[in-house]
């Protein structure tokens, strides 16, 4: 085998290439799986599976990773036979995929770590080849009833998988028709081509195949396409998707009417001439595939409109908008100064707040591209859980709900890692055996719920829920060798503890105490996040996540305590008020800790200058800011006193990554302008701990004025 390093200016390419088809492969085999349990054939996801592993083979090959090649073509062998059986595989086949998928992503990693990938495992390849018989013998002895309009569905052009996906179809009461659509410049013009067509069309249904036709076609045309679909749509909505007359639907069940009465079931579609015959693809015309375009394709990918771009590059572009960005704070303070002195600035100042808008309007097309679709970070998690059930024994299902939501790229990354250590402790310590759920009168098989949505704040919410046993208090605290928490805050920090593990025995899943406490350090420390737990004894568990959709550039708020300048997240920040040191009250024993009345409900008040020590302890000033700002501390507002609000401003945020340097509540630093360093604060983090503290000496003062 060539090594890696001969082929290193192809690496990035095929490593994103082999990773996107990987991330493919791996849905279309949980598809399979689900419909081997089902005892049904999956024609469409054998297929794509198929074609995503012969894929990969030929990139393999290119770049001379035989390990690779070797597992790709015995997988792809077997799903060759599976695919011309219709798209049938043996329950027993499933694993050896998925071992196989597995095989083949750790040396796509260890490719990307500069390392030369290992021997394909000579066990795992004698199971692979041994695949291609067992297909055989699970394919149908006899084949099924035709149900299909022979002339309609292009018999003699159909595939066997598809011929069974389209019975199979019809046979669980979807409807099996041919949508013709009917190429024209004027609707070229208006952005209706077949690729667009398709992609609209596959909206309504599953696209089997689509035949390109000549002739005289339907309202005179001498081109038009017919797409074999399943849908449970009307007629009027799969119109209306190719742009109206001419477009034609027919059935393709025989016992259905294909056309006017008149015309009979086998009539053709209206036309003024002979039938349409098939036609290969003419590259170019009114939007028509080319010959290298697979009109099988159930979905449509133009590698046209795509550019695949390095994350390096996109984090350098960055990096320079973020020196534009301290460089017009900079300019702003110049023509500040230029004004106070008397200058004429007003030319200036137009200039400066374009300026400002343009670099706004480029921060958010940078940012565009950074973004991922939370979808596709998650797209592993279901892999995951099935590992999980084949391990613990456990029946779970997950569910994702996320939507269309997205977030940088770089908080993605960071946030995985966190996301699979909660999938695994509700999997692992939260579901119980089915025999225990039957017991307390659940279903046999657990639930983990993952959903999130942006929030109007900058921020992205994420929730895992499971309907497990709930999170043991005395345990936790056993495990701990702590009291047991009264609250569930401070259950989350107990679990959140360095090392606690409440299994006495490490297993290949847990066991090792490092699962929460990696999840609160990614989350609260290192994305500036928010960690929130709630708990039901048998009822089960839930995590809230929220975190920024991005960690480089931010709105921060502005502001002066102690004679320095601060800023903090706009994010974070729930209300800015006035406070009035006649109305807080101050209780006896809370050492400084005042309560401020917010909409008739009491607020912990905090002096942030004597929480960062910048006066002396004993000082009885308390709280003297004249503002404050109101932030959510695991739920509940608090109100921190600063002196001097100095406006809302965008900002360039430098975590502090030395850990010699690192302080809890500290996200980071920025440059104002001024060429001084800004410490940019966590509230929430920062006054956890004394806020904890003197929370309920507080309130137990009572409210008096």
């Amino acid at each position: 085998m060539t090594t890696p390093g001969e082929f290193a200016e192809f690496l990035p390419a095929y490593l994103a290439e082999v990773d996107e088809l990987l991330a493919s492969a791996q849905r279309d085999l949980l598809a399979v799986e689900e419909a081997v349990r089902r005892g049904a054939a999956q024609p469409r996801a054998v297929r794509e599976l198929f074609r995503a592993l012969h894929t990969i083979k030929g990139l393999s090959a290119m770049v001379d990773v035989e390990p690779i090649v070797s597992v790709a073509h015995w997988m792809e062998a077997s799903l060759r036979v599976a695919d011309q059986a219709g798209g049938r595989l043996p329950e027993s086949s499933v694993e050896p995929l998925v071992e196989g998928l597995r095989a083949i992503e750790q040396r796509v990693r260890q490719l990307g770590a500069g390392k030369p990938p290992s021997p394909a495992p000579a066990n795992l390849l004698e199971r692979l080849e041994a695949l291609g018989p067992q297909v055989l013998e699970a394919a149908p002895r006899e084949p099924r009833a035709v149900v299909l309009d022979a002339q309609a569905a292009f018999a003699s052009k159909l595939a066997p998988s598809e011929r069974e996906q389209l019975e199979g179809g019809l046979a669980g009461g979807q409807r099996a028709v041919r949508l013709d659509f009917v190429p024209s410049s004027e609707r070229a013009a208006k952005g209706l081509n077949i690729n667009t067509v398709r992609e609209r069309v596959a909206k309504h249904g599953d696209i089997v195949k689509v035949l390109p036709l000549s002739g005289a076609a339907a309202g005179g045309a001498s081109l038009a396409f017919a797409l074999l679909l399943l849908t449970h749509s009307e007629d009027a909505a799969l119109l209306e998707a190719v742009g109206g007359a001419p477009a034609t639907v027919r059935s393709l069940a025989v016992a259905a009417p294909l056309a006017p009465p008149a015309a009979g079931p086998s009539a053709p579609p209206p036309a003024a001439g002979p039938s349409p015959a098939l036609l290969p693809a003419m590259p170019g015309a009114l939007g028509v595939p080319g010959p290298e375009d697979d009109l099988d394709e159930p979905e449509v990918r133009r590698g046209g409109g795509l550019l695949r771009v390095e994350v390096s590059r996109l984090d350098e572009a960055m990096e320079w908008l973020a020196a534009l960005v301290v460089n017009r704070s900079r300019l702003t303070r110049a023509v500040t100064a230029l004004t106070a002195a008397g200058a004429p600035t007003r030319e200036l100042a137009a200039i400066l707040q374009e300026n400002g808008r343009q670099l706004r309007d480029l921060r958010s097309a940078i940012l565009r591209l950074r973004m991922v679709r939370v979808g596709d970070v998650l797209e592993r998690l279901p892999l995951l859980v099935r590992g999980l059930r084949r391990t613990t024994g456990k029946a779970v299902r997950l569910e994702l709900d996320v939507g269309d939501a997205e977030l940088d790229k770089a908080v993605a990354d960071r946030l995985m890692p966190a996301l699979v250590h909660l999938v695994r402790n509700a999997v692992d310590h939260a579901l119980e055996l089915p025999d225990e759920r039957l017991a307390a009168g659940k279903p046999p098989e657990g639930l983990v719920r993952l959903g999130c949505h942006a929030r109007s704040s900058g921020q992205l919410e994420i929730t895992l829920r499971d309907d497990g046993r709930g999170v043991d208090a005395k345990a936790v605290a056993q495990a701990a060798n702590a009291p047991v928490p009264e609250s569930v805050d401070g259950l989350l920090d107990l679990l959140c503890r360095p090392g606690l593990s409440t299994r006495q025995e490490a297993t290949s899943t847990s066991g090792r105490g490092m699962g929460m406490d990696i999840v609160r350090r990614i989350v609260v420390e290192q994305l500036g996040g928010e960690l929130r737990m709630e708990t039901r004894k048998g009822a089960g568990t839930t995590f809230t996540l929220r975190v920024p959709l991005t960690v480089t550039l931010v709105d921060a708020i502005v502001f002066e305590c102690a004679g320095l300048k601060y800023a903090v997240a706009v994010g974070t920040v729930e209300e800015l008020i006035d406070v009035d040191a006649l109305k807080v009250v101050r209780p006896a024993g809370a050492d400084g800790l005042g309560l401020l009345e917010r909409r008739g409900a009491a607020v912990p008040l905090v002096s942030l200058e004597r929480l960062l020590e910048r006066t002396a302890p004993g000082d009885a000033q308390g709280a003297r800011g004249t503002k404050a700002l109101i932030v959510r501390q695991r739920g509940e507002p608090v109100a921190f006193a600063v002196d001097r609000l100095l406006g809302q401003q965008e900002i360039v945020l430098r975590p502090l990554e030395d850990p010699l340097v690192r302080v809890a509540g500290v996200a980071g630093a920025t440059d104002l302008g001024d060429g001084m360093p800004t410490l940019v604060l966590d509230l929430g983090a920062l006054g956890a701990a004394r806020v904890g503290r003197r929370m309920g000496a507080a309130r137990s003062g009572g409210w008096a004025s």
